[in-house]
């Protein structure tokens, strides 16, 4: 897909009023800013923030058996929750690499609700189809609905305002109403703070998102893009498909084996995922903090002692701690411990960092 013919969620007039700049991302035209990615950073961190991630995709499994279905296929062991409860996980090739990362939500033993990343949803729908016996339907919906999330430590006070539910465990949910439109609510996120996704319908995406945008406002608060998603997601170590994990990078590399059900008796990729976990991967995902002023990015090289020993992942300048941080692939064979210096190759600069496990900064989510 080109930049002529970038796809447009349900509220992309109502970004252009608050004077948002734009940028593709995963086939979609997405808001990167509105007033700038470090005040919106902050503003999530301190107060409120209020994302549309209406690009993420959504899709439903159903028929007689489907939660045991989709247990068969990815990764964690939907045995551990019940209705009512979401769960990250992951859909993986035989060969262990993964085809995404997305949210399940538990609607019943016949229907799981899946959100998987944008540019994703095609190759997670065909997969599911064509592995799905007779009487169980994968439904793509991307269209049907839109994706808001409201992250920070005033984020019940929004909800709360709008008379929509707050009371619940991280990674519940709740199906409710708002002006008589429904909304599921879920204690979701990707910025390790306080907070919840709401998806209401496609159609009433924009007075949803209107009455939203009010009360983050009298709370102290204020919209933040893409850009401010990514510098808040680095911080926690969360990892981006196509950044810490793909095709060729899977869950064992990327120190994602707690979204892994290594007790249940099937999904895919098992074998060659438990073989690798077995022997111990080649490299393995840490973090880097930068000792010296500069600005670290996808794709450097990490040395030690002259010689590579990984490549960085993801890497921005992080607003909480005021200094570059970065996600990198290590060599397992490096024994890069936790505190352990390197050099990043910054533009054919030498950058000192210091080997850290994330979070960078701490979570809040409870």
């Amino acid at each position: 897909m080109t930049e002529t013919n970038l796809l447009q969620g349900p509220i992309h007039d109502v970004h252009v009023e608050l004077g948002a700049t734009f940028a593709p991302f995963g086939g979609w035209e997405m808001p990167v800013s509105y007033a700038g990615t470090v005040g919106e950073h902050q503003a999530v961190r301190t107060a409120v923030g209020l994302f549309d991630v209406s690009h993420l995709g959504k899709a439903t499994v159903a028929g007689p058996g489907a939660a045991a279905f989709v247990n068969s296929a990815l990764t964690n062991d939907l045995g551990r929750i019940r209705p009512g409860k979401a769960q990250y996980t992951l859909c993986c090739t035989p060969e262990g690499g993964v085809i995404d990362d997305l949210i399940a939500y538990y609607v019943s033993d016949d229907e799981i609700f899946l959100v998987p990343n944008a540019a994703n949803t095609a190759a997670v729908v065909e997969a599911l189809r064509a592995a799905a016996p007779a009487g169980i339907t994968v439904t793509d919906e991307h269209r049907e609905y839109a994706v808001f999330a409201v992250q920070g430590p005033r984020s019940t006070e929004v909800l709360t305002a709008l008379g929509l539910p707050t009371d619940m465990e991280y990674m519940a949910y709740a199906d409710a109403e708002w002006d008589g439109r429904p909304v599921r609510v879920c204690r979701t996120g990707y910025t390790g703070e306080h907070g919840y996704e709401l998806l209401p319908r496609w159609d009433d995406a924009a007075a949803v998102f209107r009455a939203l945008a009010e009360q983050v406002e009298a709370a102290g608060g204020q919209p933040a893009g893409l850009g401010a998603r990514d510098t808040l997601r680095t911080e926690m170590g969360y990892p981006l498909h196509g950044h810490e994990l793909s095709l060729g990078i899977s869950p064992v590399q990327a120190r994602a084996g707690w979204a892994v059900g290594w007790k249940k008796p099937e999904f895919w990729g098992k074998a060659a995922l438990e073989k690798e976990k077995s022997d111990g991967p080649r490299r393995t995902l840490l973090g880097l903090k930068a000792l010296d002023r500069g600005v670290l990015r996808q794709g450097q090289s990490v040395l030690r002692g002259g010689e590579p020993v990984g490549e960085t992942t993801s890497g921005t300048f992080s607003p909480t701690l005021k200094v570059g941080i970065a996600l990198a692939l290590l060599d397992t064979d490096a024994e890069l411990e936790p505190g352990t210096e390197v050099e990043v190759d910054v533009r054919g600069r030498r950058l000192r960092c210091e080997v850290v496990k994330p979070p960078f900064v701490q979570a809040r989510t409870a």
